[in-house]
Order: structure tokens, then sequence, then C-alpha cells
């Protein structure tokens, strides 16, 4: 019987030895902060322009985080890959082999992935602040402000809870080209465009993506957006039994099913 400490360690030795997953990481710091900053910088230059809704409602603490459209993907290209590439290579049945114990195996990994994707997530999120801040001038805030530190340290939670809800969903499909065929549409149109839609915004505001960012929301219907049935700490509730619902899901296939 494997103890836990070696099953985590082994899993950590998987992670960092591996390039995509290193990468992966880089590239949604990468995106989040220079797509957040490259926002930032347009909106103060351009904010007379902006209708008079929309400047009652600007929130400089979200405007910062809208790299997160784009960074979530490479999250969730990280969870799938953590996953998947043990799938994908055969490698899985070594490592049931190693690890007989399938739940150990399968939360060990989400432990340490989701541990690192976490801290990434939350170094995305400050950095990504402080630069939009920076760049919106006067019209930016600071973390004194109420609700600002939330927002702030949300943003990182929502990006590592990303990160480990498509790890359950990998585990779940055991694939990652049909989980990243899945999930890359889902997030970055399918979501995206139901939100827009009249009557269907009232399931896709319950999607995980969609719940879970209000927690970055300092501003209730930030840039005159729909404030939604439910507040912050509600949204990133609704999202973490996503990830609950997903990684469990993932334990069953991996507990009941051959590899």
């Amino acid at each position: 019987m494997a103890s836990v400490p070696a099953v985590l360690n082994s899993e950590w030795t998987k992670i960092r030895t591996v390039s995509s997953t290193t990468w992966t990481l880089i590239c949604a710091f990468a995106v989040t902060v220079a797509m957040g900053a490259a926002l930032c910088a347009l909106l103060n230059a351009t904010f007379d322009d902006l209708s008079e809704a929309e400047q009652v409602t600007f929130d400089p603490t979200l405007v910062s985080f809208s790299g997160t459209v784009l960074g979530q993907l490479a999250m969730v290209v990280f969870g799938v890959l953590v996953v998947g590439t043990e799938y994908s290579s055969g490698m899985i049945r070594t490592s049931l082999a190693a690890v007989p114990q399938r739940g150990t195996l399968l939360f060990s990994k989400i432990t340490v992935a989701g541990a690192l994707a976490l801290a990434v997530g939350l170094l995305t999120s400050f950095v990504s602040f402080f630069l939009g801040q920076a760049l919106l001038g006067d019209r930016g805030t600071t973390l004194g402000e109420e609700n600002v530190l939330r927002a702030v340290v949300g943003a990182g939670l929502y990006m590592g809870l990303i990160a480990i809800f498509s790890m359950g969903v990998a585990a779940m499909l055991r694939s990652s080209m049909l989980s990243l065929g899945i999930l890359m549409p889902f997030f970055f149109l399918v979501s995206q465009i139901l939100i827009a839609v009249p009557y269907a915004k009232d399931v896709a505001r319950y999607f995980p993506d969609q719940a879970g960012s209000k927690i970055m929301q300092v501003v209730p219907g930030a840039l005159n957006s729909d404030a939604g049935p439910y507040g912050p700490w509600a949204g990133l509730g609704i999202m973490v039994a996503w990830v609950a619902a997903s990684v469990l899901g993932g334990y069953l296939v991996l507990k009941n099913r051959d590899a």
C-alpha cells in the first residue's frame, strides 16, 4: 500500500518534469496579465466614450481581470493535461500498479495540481490588479477599498477552481482530446453566447464560469451588465459545487472502470 506522502511526491515529480504543464501555467499568467493591462490602458484612454450608465457602474477591479477570459483557457489545458496525459500515454496502468488505491491516486493528483494552479492563480490576480490599477491612473482603486481584496483573492481562486474542474472532467472522459474538445468551446463560446441570449441566460448564469466570475466584481452590475440573482460568495459557492461534482464523477469513473 503506497503512503499518501509518497504519492503526493510522485505526482509533484510528474507535474514539474513535464514541460507542457509548466508552459500552460506560464501562458495562463502571461495572457491574463497582458490582456488585463491592455484593456485597462484602453478604457483609461476612452473612458469619456463610455455611456453614462457604463461610467456610473465602472468597476476598475473587474476590468483588471479582463484577461481571465483567455487565461482560464490555459488553466483548462493545464487541468486536462495533468489527468488526460496519463490515459493517452498509457501510463495510467503503471500508476495504478504502483498505487492500487485509485482514490488516493486521483485525489493526490488533484491536490498537488490544484494547489499549484491556485498559487499561480493568486499570483496572476494580484499582478493583474496592481498593473491594471497603475494603468487606470486616477480611475483606479486600492486593496484597502471595500470588497476589493475579496475580489482579487476571488479571481485567483476562480482560476484555480477552473483547473480543478477540468481535472475532474478529464478523469471522467479519460481523454485529453475529448475533454479539450468539450471544455474549450464551452468556456470560450457556448457560455459567453448563451449569457447574452434572453431566457437562455437564466440557465447560463448558473454555469461554473458565469457563477464563479461574480466573485471578481466589486460594483454590482459592473459596466451596466446584468447584476444576476446571487451575490459574489453565492456565485463562488455554485462554482465550487460544479467542481465537487466533476471531481466526484472522475473518482467514480476511475473506481468502477478498467484502466
